[in-house]
């Protein structure tokens, strides 16, 4: 922590600067939230907060729209005329509805439509049900209260040797205060090698890499080796109304050994458990089928994306080493994720405008870049194999 402290005031004037570009972000992408509006939101989401992204609506490059009595907060994006929001309404349940329904006459007035993406059981009661909006099985995410954390653990044998495995290595985790990870260097530095791992490039909204120019409320752990080497970190946001943390980001760096992410996971899950919280979601699983609900009949063409993507996705995203990444935790339930968009039928003007969401707005040259290094991986690993057997 000696090397933390000592970097401390650099890391404020790193964190100013960030904001400064953040500002910039924002005002080239036509969003110009005020931090009025930032901490209007943010109360709102320290009270009601429930859908387990709640928090990520204050991410840059969101909007945010309030309710008329001012008792609710929709983050959003907008493409093509289609507001895409991060999650859902954040208000109290009883106006969720109201909220909803004052939300999507606001878009109707501009000539817009509405979709929500990464909705969670709430919505899903309250619209799902009715003829004027259709949904999506995005996946699902898994779900711990974190005192049962140890239990959950200690009936997988494969776990504890991960454990011991970044322990012999020499791995320590310890929790950082917010007001000095903030734009800490070493964090910096080992977000930027885990970024140059992806096979896509940074995506945005709801997966925001850009979190450490703004971790108040979040709590973040971080592993070191020896002589204070960061390796790896995570980040956990809040969710206030559930007690709660979602685990927004897990980073290994390039020095990371074997464990590192789960002994990461581990520390996290008994240190909030000591506080008192009482769920804890890694997130979304995209594609998942540990999801306990019954068959959606989605429109044709959206059947034949979805098979594409569960037989090629593996190109841009292992969805399925994710889906096994999070379930060798033992999760005490899983819950369905959905996207939920107006009309009868899911529309691909509304799959189109959650690629942009993420993609910032650049989908069709984010698959074409994914595709070319996909090649370009393929193409590498057979002049490997030709030579192996060559030689």
């Amino acid at each position: 922590m000696n090397g933390l402290r000592a970097t401390a005031n650099r890391g404020a004037s790193r964190a100013n600067a960030a904001r400064a570009v953040s500002d910039i972000t924002l005002a080239f992408l036509g969003v110009s939230p005020t931090d009025t509006d930032h901490e209007r939101a943010r109360e709102l989401i320290l009270r009601f907060g429930w859908n387990a992204t709640a928090y990520q609506i204050l991410n840059p490059g969101i909007e945010l729209w309030f309710a008329p009595a001012g008792d609710g907060v929709v983050g959003f994006v907008k493409h093509g005329r289609v507001r895409v929001v991060g999650g859902a309404p954040v208000c109290d349940l009883s106006r969720i509805e109201a909220v909803a329904a004052d939300f999507v006459a606001d878009a109707r007035a501009r000539g817009e439509r509405v979709c929500y993406f990464g909705a969670g059981a709430r919505l899903d009661a309250a619209l799902g049900a009715t003829s004027d909006w259709s949904r999506v099985l995005l996946g699902a995410q898994p779900v711990w209260d974190p005192n049962r954390w140890p239990a959950a653990v200690n009936r997988r044998g494969s776990l504890r040797a991960q454990f011991n495995r970044a322990r012999n290595k020499g791995l320590v985790v310890t929790e950082w205060p917010s007001h000095l990870a903030e734009d800490h260097p070493a964090l910096r530095r080992c977000l930027a090698e885990w970024l140059e791992t992806r096979n896509l490039p940074p995506l945005h909204f709801m997966v925001e890499p850009e979190t450490l120019s703004a971790l108040r409320d979040r709590r973040v752990f971080v592993a070191e080796r020896s002589e204070q080497q960061v390796v790896g970190f995570t980040i956990l946001s809040p969710v206030p109304a559930r007690d709660g943390w979602l685990v927004e980001q897990i980073v290994r760096g390039r020095e990371a050994p074997n464990g590192t992410a789960e002994l990461l996971i581990d520390f996290a899950m008994r240190a909030v458990a000591a506080g008192g919280s009482r769920y804890v979601t890694l997130g979304l699983s995209p594609l998942s089928q540990h999801a306990p609900v019954a068959a959606i009949q989605h429109p044709p063409w959206l059947r034949l994306v979805l098979r594409w993507v569960r037989l090629h996705g593996s190109r841009f995203y292992n969805f399925a080493g994710l889906d096994a990444f999070k379930a060798k935790f033992n999760p005490e339930a899983w819950e369905p994720i959905y996207a939920i968009g107006q009309g009868t039928r899911f529309s691909p003007r509304d799959l189109y405008a959650i690629a942009n969401a993420f993609s910032g707005g650049a989908s069709i040259r984010l698959v074409m870049r994914a595709l070319a290094k996909a090649a370009q991986q393929e193409t590498a690993s057979l002049f490997a194999s030709l030579r192996l057997l060559h030689d």
